[in-house]
Order: structure tokens, then C-alpha cells, then sequence
């Protein structure tokens, strides 16, 4: 059981008295109803009259959302708390700025941006404005950081959310996130154990594998994991990853068949995570619609009360809300959940409300702050450490032909060809590109510095000679991104006359917007560029360091070569 005296909750005996007597007059529909956290999708959701129905009906501990404005959120979780009896968690899901908790929000810098500026200060500066922001929207919890270890290069599901692979820098660089959060009144919380970035698959699509072996996952991920636990998180965010030798290291007799992601195998959860690291926190499922979780081959029906059973305390979004609390009702009726796990999560749950003063801020009414706070959000302050955040992280990776500097005197007339992401659907919902966004910030950026930009897509290649006699240069921008369908991210050439036959007749500078690993698909490149974010002020300082008015200061690892000898070159 819990002791909720002890890190990371240190609660008081006032504090206790609360949570025992919230617990003791709850209902057992109360009480598997807090072990839930559920997400509000769209405008219908978010009425008053339908929330309370939702309360009343489902009990919910916790909040999680997709993106709408900042006064849509803010009011949409006051009418939460005014109509939720037990203080409820509402979680955003900032991990680069405020954009991971509403439109409008400010994209500062992810986490391997971050990484290639090399600072905590940084990382706090950034962590800042994630806090200020969810926090005006009425957040109490972020799901951040990512403190995923991307060894393979060809992962894409963590390779910008991630800071970088070394575990002694993932942990300076989370504690000072954490020290932002803190200071905010955020809860912590840290993604997703027992860790990703060792394979390149996708959880959203199949379940994970962590293939190291215990004393290799130790001395990386458990080292970040055993740092942090001691630095005091207080919740650890399971993914729907499996361990299987460290499993069977912990359960000798466990078949290869029956080989679950941590977010289903007590083993991981209980005798890993909280017996051997120590871990006393809350453990909150990852999003259980992703396919990591059925690939365990379990059905729904088992696996909602199977991961609380194994050790998670709160499951992350319904299927369908009555089948899914039904599912978890009928989990612990027949006995999969014990009385004993149900008390345990509840305690955890509830003494985290308590940790954070909700039922405090209830009684005062300041669960959400007025609308006045929604200023901070996408303010000037805030742009401006984005700005200066841009500065220090965009990376050169090489200019093996010296194009550089980018100027008007040596390249007036810019063909620019560009690669974007593809709409994605994540959870059921259609989620738009922002490629035309980019493509008029790309232009309007090198217009203003008095290029003369042609951005109209190549229908067909053409003669070589006209094309040089056209164009000074060409900037390939790949702003390739996404997740949730596909294991992989790579260039798709979307027009055959895209394609990069240009490298060899123009001077042609490659920058990529988004992951770092994008010299796979052009190892022809004699100039490449991270710039990490698609952001204005991201693009505004690439193409200034490329003009020579400000140096490179971000740094590489050496995964962006990709193992291959040629894109070093």
C-alpha cells in the first residue's frame, strides 16, 4: 500500500483525514469511477448540461482533451470543477511550449531542440511557458517530459520528443523541467516506462519492445528512472512497451507468448518499478486506443481491469464509456481487481488531488484561474523565448561544398521545394497539416531578406541547363512529421520532379523542420540543416544563420547520419 507521508506525496495529517473520508463516502461507482480519465473531443462534450451527466454518470478522476482556444479549455474545465464532488486532474500535454495544451499556444522548442542548445536554463525556459499556459487553461498535470533514451535512429515516435540518448543528460535536463512545473503548481510526471527509442516502431500501432538486457537497461533507462523517482515525481506515465528480458529476469517462468507491455505485466509495474526503484507515486496508463495495448493479444474486456490489477492506478481514456466502466466494474467483481489494488490506486489518486491543495483550491474557488490569466497565453514574453530559444538551437550538420553563406548577392533566385506531413488520425480524429502555414512563413521570411522566391511545385523536371539558368539555389524544406500510421517517417516524394536530381546541377541547402533523421533520404545533400521546429521564429533564425548574420550554435548526435558512410560527406 501507499504512504502517503512519503515522497512524492509528504502528505500532512489534515491532508490524510481528507482523502480517508473522500475515499470512505465514495460509492463503488464513485470509486471505479475515479480510476478513469476521460477526454472531451468536441463542442457537444463540453456542454454544461452534458458534463454533468458525464460526472454523474461515470464519476472520473482525471481530464484529458483535445486542443480547442485557450477560453474553450478554461471554460470547459470550470464547468469541470464546479460540477465534479471530488476536485478532478485535468492533464495537458506540454511538452514543447503551450501548443501541447491549446491552439494559440506557443511552440517553443522539443526536446531534441533542447537538447542541441545543451542547458537546464533552457529546458527551464521552455518548461516555463508549458506551465504558465496549461496552467491559465485550468491544468494541473502535465504529461512531460519525455524521458525516452532514442538510441535507433530510425525511431520517429520519440526522436524530436526525446532530449537525446545519454541518461545523464536526460536527467539534468528533467529535473529542471520538473523545477519549472513546480513552481507552477503542475504536477509531475514522466514518459513512458520502462522506456522507448531502443526500436523503430510505433505503440500507437503494435506494442513496443525493449530488448535490453537488465544490466544494459539499468545502467540507461533505469538510471534515468531511479534519478528522477529520488528527484520526487510524483506520477510515471506507463508505456505499452515490453521488457521481456528484464520479465522473465523478475518471473522465470514466463513464456514468450505470454510477454505483456508494462502497462498490463505486474512485474514491470510492481516488483520493477515500485520494489526495486522505489517508486511511490500514481501510474497512469498511456492512452489505451493505442494498438500496443491489444497487441498484447488481451481482449478489452481484460485488459482495462488487467492493467489496473497489474499495478497502473489510473487508465487513460474510454473506448466506449459504458463498456469500458462496465469492463472495469465486472474486473473487479470477479476478483481481478483486489480490494486491497482498488484501495491502493484510490489512495494514490486521491492523495495526489490532496498533494496538489485541489481540495484546498476548491474550497476557495481557485481550481481555475480567471479568464484575466489567459493572457499569458502566446504573449509577447513568451515569444520571445521562443526567439531566443530558435537561436540556440538550430543545427548545421554539414556543408561538405562550402554553400554557405545563403545570400542574395550569391543566390537571388530561390526554387523551394517542399515535403510536408500528411493529415493525420489519431484517437478517431482527423487532425489537418499546417503545410500551407509553413510554406507562406518559409516565403515570406526569404522574400523579406531579399531572395526572390519561386514556391510553385515542379509539375515535371525539365532541361537541366534551363532549370540552372533560372535558379541560383534550390531549399529543399522536409517538414516531414507525424505518428499513429505509420512505424516509420520518411520522405515521400510527392511529385516525381521533387525528387532530388537537382542536388547536382544547383547549390542545394536541405533543411528539415521537423525529425532529425531525414539525411536517410537525401544522403546526397552536401548542406543539411536541423532546425527541429516549423515554428515562425524557428524558420526566421535558420534562414538568418544560413545568410550568415548569426552563427550555428545547436549541436548533433551522431545519429543523424544514419549509419550510413555517404551522408557524412
Amino acid at each position: 500500500m501507499v504512504d502517503l507521508r512519503a515522497k512524492p506525496f509528504y502528505l500532512n495529517d489534515e491532508q490524510i483525514t481528507w482523502v480517508e473520508k473522500t475515499i470512505s463516502s465514495m460509492s463503488l461507482e464513485e470509486k471505479i469511477g475515479q480510476l478513469f480519465i476521460t477526454i472531451l473531443t468536441n463542442e457537444e462534450d463540453r456542454k454544461v448540461e452534458n458534463i454533468q451527466k458525464m460526472l454523474d454518470t461515470y464519476h472520473v478522476g482525471g481530464i484529458r482533451y483535445h486542443n480547442a482556444p485557450p477560453r474553450v479549455i478554461r471554460k470547459m474545465a470550470e464547468d469541470l470543477q464546479a460540477h465534479a464532488r471530488v476536485p478532478l486532474l485535468i492533464a495537458s500535454n506540454c511538452e514543447q511550449g503551450g501548443n501541447g495544451g491549446m491552439t494559440g499556444g506557443t511552440p517553443v522548442a522539443c526536446g531534441a531542440a533542447l537538447s542541441a542548445i545543451g542547458t537546464e536554463e533552457a529546458v527551464y525556459e521552455m518548461g516555463t511557458v508549458c506551465a504558465k499556459e496549461a496552467r491559465a487553461v485550468g491544468c494541473n498535470w502535465n504529461f512531460a517530459p519525455v524521458v525516452d533514451l532514442p538510441s535507433n535512429w530510425r525511431n520517429t515516435i520519440v526522436n524530436l520528443r526525446a532530449y537525446n540518448e545519454n541518461p545523464d543528460d536526460v536527467i539534468r535536463f528533467s529535473k529542471s523541467f520538473f523545477k519549472a512545473m513546480r513552481e507552477h503548481n503542475i504536477i509531475t510526471c514522466m514518459k513512458h516506462f520502462p522506456g522507448d527509442g531502443t526500436e523503430e516502431n510505433d505503440q500507437h500501432l503494435l506494442m513496443g519492445i525493449n530488448n535490453l538486457e537488465p544490466d544494459e537497461w539499468d545502467a540507461t533507462f533505469g538510471k534515468v528512472y531511479k534519478a528522477l523517482i529520488d528527484e520526487g515525481v510524483m506520477t510515471i506515465m506507463a508505456g505499452h512497451i515490453a521488457l521481456p528480458k528484464y520479465s522473465k529476469k523478475l518471473n522465470p517462468s514466463l513464456a514468450d507468448r505470454d510477454i505483456k507491455p508494462a502497462t498490463l505485466a505486474r512485474e514491470l509495474l510492481h516488483d520493477l518499478l515500485r520494489v526495486q526503484l522505489g517508486f511511490n507515486g500514481l501510474v497512469v496508463t498511456d492512452a489505451s486506443h493505442m494498438i500496443g495495448m491489444f497487441g498484447a493479444t488481451v481482449p478489452r474486456s481484460e485488459q482495462v481491469p488487467l492493467a489496473i490489477a497489474a499495478g497502473c492506478d489510473m487508465f487513460l481514456f474510454f473506448n466506449d464509456k459504458d463498456e469500458d466502466f462496465a469492463y472495469m466494474m465486472d474486473g473487479y467483481k470477479r476478483g481481478i481487481i483486489t480490494e486491497e489494488r482498488l484501495s491502493d490506486a484510490l489512495h494514490r489518486i486521491v492523495g495526489l488531488k490532496a498533494a496538489a491543495h485541489l481540495h484546498k483550491q476548491k474550497e476557495v474557488g481557485t481550481l481555475v484561474p480567471p479568464e484575466s490569466a489567459l493572457a499569458v497565453v502566446g504573449c509577447e514574453e513568451h515569444k520571445a523565448v521562443s526567439k531566443k530559444l530558435a537561436d540556440k538551437f538550430i543545427t548545421l550538420v554539414k556543408d561538405s561544398e562550402h554553400y554557405l553563406p545563403m545570400t542574395p548577392e550569391k543566390y537571388k533566385r530561390i526554387k523551394l521545394v517542399y515535403i510536408g506531413a500528411e493529415d493525420m488520425v489519431v484517437a478517431g480524429t482527423k487532425l489537418k497539416t499546417n503545410n500551407e502555414e509553413v510554406i507562406a512563413a518559409l516565403v515570406e521570411s526569404l522574400t523579406e531578406r531579399g531572395f526572390i522566391v519561386d514556391a510553385e511545385p515542379m509539375e515535371q523536371k525539365g532541361k537541366c541547363e534551363e532549370f540552372k539558368k533560372k535558379y541560383d539555389a534550390v531549399l529543399l524544406a522536409l517538414n516531414v512529421s507525424g505518428f499513429a500510421q505509420f512505424n516509420t517517417m520518411r520522405v515521400k516524394w510527392d511529385m516525381p520532379a521533387k525528387q532530388p536530381w537537382y542536388c547536382s546541377e544547383v547549390p542545394t541547402f536541405v533543411v528539415s523542420l521537423s525529425f532529425t533523421n531525414m539525411l536517410i533520404d537525401v544522403p546526397m545533400a552536401r548542406c543539411y540543416i536541423n532546425a527541429y521546429m516549423s515554428h515562425r521564429e524557428a524558420i526566421d533564425a535558420t534562414i538568418d544563420k544560413m545568410m550568415g548574420k548569426s552563427l550555428f550554435y545547436g549541436k548533433y548526435r551522431d545519429t543523424v547520419f544514419c549509419e550510413r558512410w555517404d551522408t557524412r560527406y
